[in-house]
């Protein structure tokens, strides 16, 4: 029995997986078992910050490992609190909780609001408001956070308490926040999952106005814009707003899982003993992967950031074949004449792995990706944007 057949006979049936065995990679290249080499566009969906083995982050993962793994959070480790440290003096934020991944990150961010909310302002305040096309998750809760009916129907009925304002309507949002029994507003600065879309600064600051004036809490969901993807350390500083929490995860560790979610000074101390808690969160050989990727995140990574994006942007615009380029920093979509899955099969065939964001292919590479790597990639897209087989 070979990789894919047991993968099909052995694994729950939730990945439509590309026909690829990873088997080893360095940087921005993978290999399969046939040692085909591939430029990696997707690093794990946002996930390898730095790219495939590190070395700085295996340093740092390995000399925990040889220390000790885990224990719980009944005892203090110091990768933890520095993590926290570094997260609070990079954000302004007050206070950190840790848990395991984006949804769960979410999660917590979907707790404290409510808690915030009913303990000031009483039972009737729990409503969140997020916005359609959004995704926050894949667990009940935020599945139900999430604005997009698809991810709802095989799973009904989901968490109560949710509100979907359209994206970009500032109208729609105001009316949203004036019928009452509202907590929060929570968004992403960019609609990764919903196609790659950034919300509008306009908007944005009519979010801020109105949660200033109505005494709601903003919450930014930064689990893959987050840890310097969009050209800032988090999305949300591009649009000069302060959001009261923020969650994040994806690259947040370089490719082990740590989820975080940052309370401001508002509502630093929502959560008592007991409240809230995770057996994983905060485990401290995630941390120190974590404490490596956030220390190495400076301003000199974030303008090359956002260089690479202009050079990407620049390439593809007018391209035979591509539509529209869209997104922010390293977390880009391409709209295509050629069906997106079209495009996506002929660049893998040419060694370049890219995703799918709705109707477009989106790249999501290591943020320090090589120029040269970057431009061979590109190129390969566009022949695949125009080819018509």
């Amino acid at each position: 029995m070979n990789i894919y057949e047991a993968d099909k006979k052995y694994i729950a049936n939730t990945y439509a997986r590309f026909p690829v065995n990873i088997v080893s990679g360095k940087g921005s290249l993978v290999y399969d078992e046939n040692n085909k080499e591939y430029i990696d566009l997707g690093s794990g969906i946002a996930v390898t910050t730095f790219g495939h083995c590190d070395e700085q982050w295996q340093s740092a993962v390995k000399a925990q490992l040889d220390a000790f793994a885990h224990t719980s959070n009944l005892y203090y480790t110091s990768p933890c609190v520095e993590l926290a440290k570094m997260l609070c003096e990079r954000t302004g934020m007050s206070k950190v909780f840790f848990s395991n991944s984006g949804a769960e990150a979410n999660e917590c961010a979907i707790k404290a609001a409510r808690k915030y909310a009913t303990d000031k302002k009483g039972k009737d305040f729990y409503k969140i408001i997020t916005l359609k096309n959004s995704f926050h998750g894949r667990t009940i809760t935020t599945l139900a956070a999430t604005g997009q009916d698809a991810f709802h129907d095989k799973f009904l009925p989901l968490t109560e308490g949710f509100v979907y304002a359209e994206a970009n309507n500032i109208d729609d949002l105001t009316e949203k926040v004036k019928a009452g029994g509202i907590a929060a507003i929570m968004f992403e600065v960019v609609q990764g999952e919903g196609g790659v879309i950034p919300l509008e600064p306009s908007f944005l600051n009519a979010a801020e106005r109105l949660a200033n004036e109505y005494d709601l809490l903003l919450v930014a969901d930064e689990v893959q814009t987050g840890n310097g993807r969009t050209g800032m350390l988090y999305g949300y500083m591009n649009y000069g707003i302060r959001p009261d929490i923020v969650s994040t995860a994806k690259g947040l560790a370089g490719g082990l899982p740590l989820g975080a979610t940052l309370l401001s000074k508002k509502v630093e101390d929502v959560f008592s003993y007991g409240d809230h808690g995770s057996t994983f969160g905060g485990n401290p050989v995630c941390a120190a992967g974590a404490v490596s990727i956030l220390s190495r995140i400076d301003n000199t990574l974030l303008c090359e950031v956002r260089r690479k994006s202009k050079l990407i942007t620049d390439l593809l615009t007018g391209a035979e074949g591509v539509i529209s380029v869209t997104g922010m920093g390293l977390m880009l979509g391409i709209e295509c004449q050629r069906p997106a899955n079209e495009v996506i099969d002929e660049c893998r065939e040419k060694g370049v792995l890219v995703l799918k964001a709705k109707n477009k292919v989106r790249l999501l590479p290591a943020l320090n990706i090589p120029d040269e790597l970057l431009i061979k990639s590109i190129d390969i897209i566009k022949t695949a944007c125009k080819t018509v087989k």
